[in-house]
């Protein structure tokens, strides 16, 4: 097994965690009451009824030899977040959430991901980042251009210091390669992040200035949906209908988080006008000579090159992802209730992982999912290509289920364990 030196090595940003120190001055700052607005309407709803799912992936570590420890802790405080979300809460702005402690949640992706990259004994520490952000917005204060300043001149300050002043970034870089961006304890290392992140990093500045009584009017955030805009704060009550679709809630802001981790370390790059899910059942099917004729000689291999990589056990590469931070972050979707999609997806991961009855469990639990979901389903070309794929799957692990011992993989310890580079 490949050392923590050799995989921090990889992953240079890792050993971006600030030493330990005082957090007393900013512990979880929480708004005061305020008025909540959302993108949708109507009476406050239920929380949502979440499955009690059974995991693979740190059981498979476990298993295999690796401590989980801090992984499994890091998972517990990101669901101990999201537990409270009731659906109207979900679509809050970020700029007023006041249920979860997004900062703290996004810390918590960082700590389980940097567990199992590192398998280092030490934990990522969540304190001194959240402390770093507090620092972040008593510089701005001690400024003195928060004080007597009108909603516009205020918001232009707080602009000029965060993009100019403290050079925040955005990157739109999405890969293993620079993974950075992905990841808000790196972010508010390296001062450069995705727009999820510099939105985040914005709402926490504005969530202290309201804490402080020092916001006193309706303030939004404009989330860019270009590849160079900067998220922004504006005067809500002097906004325009326009920029409405501009507003990220607590829900998508965590989905695209999390969403990017998972293609980003997704192990199978080789087609970029197909899904995550077409790629993988490629891998699965790339042995199958009836598709020969369909696929061409580049796909075709690049797929076949996919599968003996994860049969013998290879789980990183540097040009094709890490199955442990897909898992992870198909996992945690599964947990927000994103889209149903994602228990499809995670199917196939386990399927690479020789976890077959894992996946079909899963597979079925997407397709009874999909058949009671009382939205439409968009009908096109990708979806009727997924559709065939997922039939295709479904039937290879129907074949397995009925040998003996199929419950019972022989390899998948290994498999999670090893960290090689493909020879």
């Amino acid at each position: 097994m490949a050392s923590a030196v050799a995989i921090v090595s990889s992953y240079p940003w890792l050993n971006s965690s600030p030493s330990p120190s005082k957090y007393s001055k900013y512990q979880s700052f929480h708004p005061p009451p305020c008025r909540v607005v959302c993108r949708g309407g109507g009476s406050e709803l239920p929380p949502p009824v979440t499955p009690d799912f059974k995991f693979a992936l740190h059981d498979a570590l476990d298993s295999s030899g690796v401590d989980t420890t801090h992984a499994r802790e890091a998972r517990q405080n990101f669901m101990s977040q999201i537990k409270g979300l009731s659906r109207i809460e979900r679509e809050v702005s970020i700029s007023i959430n006041r249920r979860v402690d997004l900062a703290k949640t996004a810390i918590y992706i960082s700590a389980e991901d940097f567990a199992l990259m590192s398998q280092s004994s030490l934990a990522l520490p969540v304190d001194p980042f959240i402390e770093r952000l507090f620092d972040l917005t008593m510089e701005f204060c001690r400024s003195g251009k928060v004080l007597r300043a009108s909603p516009e001149a205020l918001l232009d300050s707080l602009y000029k210091f965060l993009y100019v002043e403290k050079d925040f970034q955005r990157s739109n870089v999405i890969s293993r390669l620079e993974p950075h961006p992905l990841y808000l304890h790196a972010v508010l290392t390296y001062q450069s992040g995705s727009a999820y992140m510099l939105a985040l990093i914005y709402s926490e500045i504005l969530k202290v200035l309201r804490f402080w009584s020092l916001l006193d009017f309706d303030c939004e955030i404009f989330f860019p949906h270009d590849r160079y805009g900067l998220p922004r704060g504006y005067h809500k009550q002097k906004s325009a209908e326009s920029d409405h679709p501009h507003i990220l809630t607590v829900q998508t802001l965590l989905e695209e988080i999390l969403k990017n981790v998972k293609e980003a370390f997704w192990p199978f790059r080789h087609d970029q006008t197909k899904s995550l899910f077409l790629r993988a059942v490629h891998a699965v099917l790339c042995t199958d000579r009836s598709n020969v004729v369909e696929e061409s000689g580049f796909q075709l291999e690049s797929a076949k090159s996919s599968h003996r990589r994860l049969d013998r056990g290879t789980l990183t590469s540097l040009h094709l992802g890490d199955l442990r931070l897909a898992l992870s972050a198909c996992e945690r979707l599964i947990l927000l209730e994103f889209d149903p999609k994602e228990l499809r997806d995670y199917s196939v991961l386990l399927y690479h992982c020789g976890l077959y009855e894992q996946s079909l469990h899963y597979l079925k639990l997407y397709q009874d999912r999909k058949g009671s979901s009382l939205q439409k389903q968009a009908s096109n070309e990708l979806s009727s290509l997924e559709d065939e794929a997922g039939e295709k799957l479904m039937m290879r692990l129907n074949l397995i289920s009925m040998e003996e011992g199929w419950s019972k993989p022989s390899h998948s310890g290994t498999f999670l364990r090893n960290n090689s580079e493909p020879s």
